[in-house]
């Protein structure tokens, strides 16, 4: 029998008062401070060095002196829609991503230098590549994948994480050919002659990830493969450490299984859980949720219960979001939605009625009206003035749906590093309406309470360039998407990745803010995020991450 293991119980053994530039709160009013005060993992005061240093002596501690200089010092970030472990496990396959290959030709060079490397018959996975920063403007084939590896399954998966290009050897395999019919959620593409390209979606997948990946009923993918689970907590605390180095010190998992929450208890257990995990259970799992009682909240500082995950429809990236007219880019391209919408209606009925928070991935408007009006129906039911539900992404709503989000309370969860990666892919795929994704300024002017994070690995866990994004709208090639309405101020920014995600997962109350009470969870950056030209918030270092009051990363 494994013995109870209290794994919140804070590290900080002395108090300390840390001094600095700046120290910027977030709370309600914006406070600047340039002193800290913490204890056993708590914020004790925050102000002036005098200030503290009074507050100290009341409290009868003799804390140590930390003085930071130069630096500046914010809340640990909230990424509150991440999937660390499978960030964890992208982090051992091949990086394809645009810093790596410009075209095909050299991403097919980089998986044939694995495969070379590889023991015969291991699998060779890449990803990170988005076809509209390639050369060609187009995915690769099998047969481009074939040039890498016929002996062996080869999967390239895109950016989107949902689907990418596999070889001829994993089609056949799978027992996948011409004559194959589309899995219901998903796509096997063909070409003119309807010959398979290679290119699959969703729940196509299963023939990477099995039956148990994408589940049958429309409950949304899970594209984590299956690894030796000492594989997988060695991928889990490499992705911890990669969220620590950005400065992230809270994290909203947001496709939890057993596999993922297993992990989780496994690192906990080896005392390597060093930041804290909110998780949202995929949605096939809502009525064993439910027939166990997890009708709330529950855990500890560091591993907690949050809510349910849902699917809407696909990804922008992959073109599998919902648009039943077609895409611009290919009219034969509608995407799909994951449920019939009375059927989902039913669904947020059940999880509302029960007090879970929900928080479903959609893309376009006719996905994010499906929600919307399911959480309104289920409110009208069942009023809850907090209920909290969430848009994850939530990429194209229009302005009368922003209006009604405001007026129900719920919170869109955004990943503006999405269109600082591929924003001009978005514009290409649906026209001019892309220039609005992800409208931040029309949130903010609607008083939609709005929530900024990574979805790693969709996206490198790095705060800040999620809030220069924010604030410029520029993309990696340098385009300005859409007008200025739609930017945000970089203190919008700060909160929005910091405060407002606390509130977005439940946790305002110890997270989110440096306020007295609250978890000493904080960065420590090498320049001023609200002081700094906007274009160059992104350079800025994170020197530290501290979590309850205790050092966690420090940079070289």
């Amino acid at each position: 029998m494994r013995k109870l293991s209290p794994f919140d119980r804070s590290a900080q053994t002395e108090p300390l008062l840390i001094t600095a530039r700046a120290i910027h709160t977030a709370d309600a009013v914006a406070t600047t401070a340039s002193a800290m005060l913490t204890d056993r993992g708590r914020i004790v005061a925050i102000g002036t060095a005098t200030e503290c240093e009074a507050a100290a002596e009341r409290a009868g501690l003799a804390p140590e002196r930390i003085d930071l200089g130069d630096a500046v010092i914010v809340p640990g970030f909230v990424d509150a829609h991440a999937h660390p472990l499978m960030f964890g496990q992208m982090m051992t396959w091949v990086d394809c991503g645009p810093g790596k290959a410009g075209s095909i030709p050299e991403i097919v060079a980089l998986l044939r230098a694995a495969a070379a490397d590889a023991p015969e018959g291991r699998p060779v996975r890449g990803y990170g590549y988005e076809q509209r920063n390639l050369v060609e403007q187009r995915h690769p084939t099998r047969f481009e994948l074939d040039e890498v590896a016929s002996d062996r399954e080869v999967y390239l998966m895109n950016a989107s994480g949902h689907g990418g290009v596999v070889n001829s050897y994993t089609l056949a395999a799978g027992g996948i050919d011409r004559d194959t019919p589309n899995p219901a959620g998903g796509e096997f593409f063909r070409d003119a002659d309807g010959e398979l390209t290679g290119e699959l979606s969703d729940a196509a997948c299963n023939i990477l990830t099995g039956v148990h990946g994408v589940k049958i009923g429309h409950h949304g993918p899970n594209f984590h493969l299956a690894d030796e689970p000492e594989e997988h907590l060695r991928q889990l605390d490499a992705a911890t450490q990669r969220f620590l180095a950005g400065g992230v010190t809270s994290i909203g998992d947001c496709q939890v299984t057993r596999r993922e929450f297993d992990m989780y208890l496994r690192l906990a257990e080896a005392g390597r859980l060093e930041l804290r995990v909110s998780m949202y259970l995929l949605s096939h799992l809502l009525d064993e949720a439910l027939e166990m009682g997890l009708v709330g909240q529950f855990g500890n500082a560091h591993l907690s219960f949050a809510g349910i995950k849902f699917y809407a429809d696909g990804t922008l990236g992959g073109w599998t979001a919902y648009f039943p007219d077609g895409y611009v880019g290919d009219p034969c391209r509608t995407g799909q939605l994951y449920h019939e919408p009375a059927a989902y209606a039913d669904l947020i009925r059940k999880a509302h009625a029960a007090g879970l928070q929900t928080a479903t991935h959609a893309q376009s408007p006719t996905a994010i009206e499906m929600v919307v009006s399911a959480i309104e129906a289920a409110i009208a039911e069942r009023p809850d003035a907090d209920a909290r539900h969430r848009i994850e992404h939530c990429g194209l709503p229009t302005p009368e749906q922003i209006e009604r989000m405001a007026a129900s309370g719920i919170r869109p969860v955004n990943q503006t590093q999405h269109y600082f990666n591929w924003g001009e892919g978005v514009e290409q795929a649906i026209g001019t309406p892309g220039e609005r994704f992800n409208p931040l300024g029309e949130f903010e002017r609607a008083g939609v309470g709005f929530t900024i994070s990574s979805d790693a690995p969709v996206a490198e866990p790095i705060p800040l360039e999620a809030i220069q994004t924010a604030v410029t709208r520029v993309t990696r090639r340098g385009h300005t998407l859409g007008p200025d309405d739609l930017r945000i101020s970089a203190l919008s920014a700060l909160r929005a990745h910091t405060i407002e995600g606390a509130i977005s997962i439940g946790r305002e109350d110890d997270l989110g803010s440096l306020e007295v009470g609250k978890y000493a969870d904080f960065a420590v950056l090498s320049d001023d995020p609200l002081a700094v030209a906007p274009e160059t918030i992104s350079a800025i270092v994170v020197r530290e991450t501290w979590v309850d009051g205790t050092r966690r990363h420090s940079a070289a």
